[in-house]
């Protein structure tokens, strides 16, 4: 991540706040192991090993952070925010993690935390109530800061920069197989400044109806519909967009479909203002889908939410009352599929504003056509 985002200060105000959610929901500690709520509030990156790591958060002390040994070199220390507590190869880390909980009585626990090592914590902490972090953790890291959107703005630029490559039929289509392409598209991007690349889905034809379908060595043949779906890590936050090419000359019942596909994807994305609930940006999109008659072919929710992880809160689904703020980064991505004929998805992430719904993506939104 860059330095905008990793400063001492900035891990201090984060674990200053969740103590404050702490106190206001009666929760004595927080313990949180490998996922994105350790580095959120500490900046280490936990290897999901066997050997545990865990943040000790209680509501009046410096936070501890437990770490193997031979791990402790890793941790970038800043000591007014937590303090490092290696554990040796004999050491019961367990046992270490209940020491510092001061009798704790309820106890939040990260979602990403081993079974194993919760199991064996119920024996050393008899009595002691278990609830999730995430309703801690969570809220606070749905609402993105300025420094957070701009690393979001920067890895969705990157991702348009392969999508511009894509339209422009620079990317080779026919005659590949899927998993050559997808290949091709993580070359792109990581050379465009990603770190990682979480995935890259190159759907063709019959292939585009499975919404997660995995590139496989399905050839790519010319007057078929190409799915990509692609995204990854860079500098610390994700990329995620979705776009479809044409190869050849399309029917008029794919563009008519495709049509119907653009216009819930800006009703989508129009909805996503400050204020309004989640559902609802799901309701505005499934309806234009479903008044054109392709209603049970959208077989998804419309977005997911962004940030350290391609998928975290807040999730744009039916049922979901909560309230968009200013901050929440996530996906709109309806999708129209036809089980072995085609399928066509378009997807932006997007950053709720006061001044209104902003895309991190923004390349041409249309169905372009490649010959």
């Amino acid at each position: 991540m860059s330095n905008s985002l990793t400063s001492g200060a900035l891990y201090a105000s984060r674990l200053a706040r969740v103590r404050q959610e702490m106190q206001r929901r009666s929760i004595d500690a927080a313990l949180l192991s490998v996922g994105h709520d350790l580095p959120y509030l500490t900046g280490y990156y936990a290897m999901p090993l066997e050997r545990l790591t865990m943040l000790v958060v209680t509501q009046d002390s410096v936070a501890t952070l437990i770490v193997p040994r031979l791990e402790a070199p890793r941790v970038t220390p800043f000591d007014d925010v937590f303090r490092v507590v290696p554990w040796g190869e004999t050491e019961n880390p367990v046992e270490i993690v209940a020491k510092h909980l001061g009798g704790a009585k309820c106890i939040a626990v990260g979602d990403q935390m081993w079974a194993r090592f919760l199991v064996e914590l119920m024996g050393f902490v008899s009595g002691a109530c278990f609830v999730r972090a995430v309703d801690v953790v969570g809220p606070l890291r749905m609402v993105k800061d300025a420094a957070e959107i701009a690393a979001l703005q920067a890895a969705g630029a990157a991702a348009d920069r392969v999508a511009v490559q894509l339209q422009a039929g620079n990317i080779p289509l026919v005659g590949r197989t899927e998993a050559q392409v997808s290949a091709d598209i993580s070359a792109r991007l990581i050379a465009e400044g990603h770190d990682v690349v979480n995935f890259a889905i190159v759907a063709a034809g019959e292939n585009a109806a499975s919404p997660h379908h995995h590139a496989g060595p399905r050839v790519i043949n010319k007057d078929e519909i190409v799915l990509c779906d692609f995204g990854g890590t860079m500098n610390g936050y994700c990329s995620d967009i979705t776009r479809c090419v044409f190869v050849g000359t399309p029917s008029r019942k794919i563009t008519s479909a495709y049509s119907v596909l653009h216009a819930s994807h800006a009703a989508g994305v129009k909805a996503g203002v400050v204020g309004a609930t989640c559902e609802s940006v799901d309701a505005a999109a499934r309806k234009v889908i479903d008044d054109a008659g392709f209603g049970d072919f959208f077989i998804h929710r419309t977005g997911h939410g962004i940030g350290m992880e391609a998928h975290e809160d807040p999730y744009m689904v039916s049922g979901n009352k909560l309230p968009i703020a200013a901050g929440h980064a996530f996906s709109v991505e309806p999708g129209i599929y036809l089980p072995g004929k085609w399928g066509m998805r378009l997807e932006d992430i997007v950053v709720a504003t006061d001044a209104g719904p902003i895309a991190m993506t923004n390349v041409d939104h249309s169905l372009v056509v490649i010959n």
